[in-house]
């Protein structure tokens, strides 16, 4: 069976962009591929500096993957902290990976060219994310475009470290691009994310949630005239949850195209769905939350056969190396 991986960092709540671009894509894999998920605490700490912080947002990162439909029977879900093999084997890469290639890397390049510090964790970010790939030998890792040249580091890494040793400790992973991931619009137009403070929760209670869709910017074409739905934001939410194929989508576009249909009838449409479509997890949340001792269990168990699986490659590497 194809072996999935992906890890997300820990900011706290989940929103629609994290589902339509990757959550959702991992629900549908899990049905036929053994998936890992990773909790990626040690990432955090590049930039974060709240110890508090960092174990409630990875708690609530765990909470939501859960509430959105992630099954623990499929997919192994699991804090980075949980399996150590993980950081051996980042420094058994790193001996291995010339500078240059970690001076290329766009997570460091950028926050360079913005003025920002940067420090040693995140020069050398793409190792540690290689090792997290390469410790439970995934063969697949889904990504948003802006991390294509991490798994091709992760690659090249991997294809080193097994010609320098002249052995095949390593698998090679593949990527995967999510359809929708990084192209939804948040509630000021732009792309959705914590960074700009224009998010839609599904979790929120129903007159809060109400509030932020109806602050969906729009432009100013009268209720009675034509709209385009493809340049319209709560349009693209909508076709983002329900489908482009859904009778739904094609009613509300018709709509759209139609005139007589203004932006608040669009908004209270998308309300309307994101109850319907997450009403099952809205309810799965509440029962998470007031049930630790099961997130626990779910943790334990998931870091549990990612470690076994680490382990096994940490041995691989060990003894190609010398140790």
């Amino acid at each position: 069976m194809p072996r999935v991986l992906s890890g997300v960092q820990p900011s706290g709540q989940l929103h629609l962009g994290n589902y339509a671009g990757a959550i959702k894509q991992f629900v549908d894999l899990q049905q036929t591929n053994e998936v890992f998920v990773f909790v990626a605490s040690y990432h955090a700490l590049t930039s974060l500096r709240d110890a508090a912080t960092l174990r409630s947002n990875a708690r609530q990162v765990v909470v939501d993957y859960l509430a959105f439909g992630l099954d623990p029977a499929r997919t192994s879900i699991y804090l980075q902290q949980d399996v150590p093999e993980v950081t051996e084997l980042a420094w058994l890469l790193s001996c291995v990976c010339p500078m240059s290639w970690m001076e290329k890397a766009v997570s460091y390049k950028d926050k360079v060219a913005k003025g920002l510090s940067a420090n040693v964790g995140l020069f050398t970010y793409p190792i540690l994310q290689a090792a997290d790939i390469l410790a439970v030998d995934a063969n697949l890792v889904p990504v948003g475009k802006d991390q294509v040249q991490h798994i091709e580091l992760t690659r090249d890494i991997a294809a080193r470290f097994n010609e320098e040793f002249k052995a095949e400790v390593f698998t090679l992973p593949a990527y995967r691009l999510a359809a929708d991931a990084g192209v939804l619009p948040g509630t000021d137009g732009e792309k959705m994310s914590k960074s700009y403070g224009n998010t839609i929760d599904p979790f929120l209670d129903e007159k809060a949630l109400r509030k932020v869709i109806m602050s969906i910017k729009a432009d100013s074409t009268p209720l009675d005239q034509p709209k385009n739905p493809d340049t319209d934001a709560t349009f693209a939410i909508f076709r983002a949850i329900a489908g482009a194929a859904d009778s739904r989508t094609l009613d509300l576009a018709g709509k759209y195209r139609a005139g007589g249909f203004g932006h608040g009838h669009a908004k209270q449409a998308l309300f309307e769905l994101l109850l319907d479509h997450f009403g099952p997890a809205r309810q799965r949340r509440t029962e998470l939350m007031a049930d630790p001792a099961y997130v626990d269990g779910v943790l334990r168990a998931g870091a549990a056969k990612a470690r076994a699986r680490a382990r096994a490659t940490v041995d691989r590497a060990r003894v190609a190396v010398g140790l």
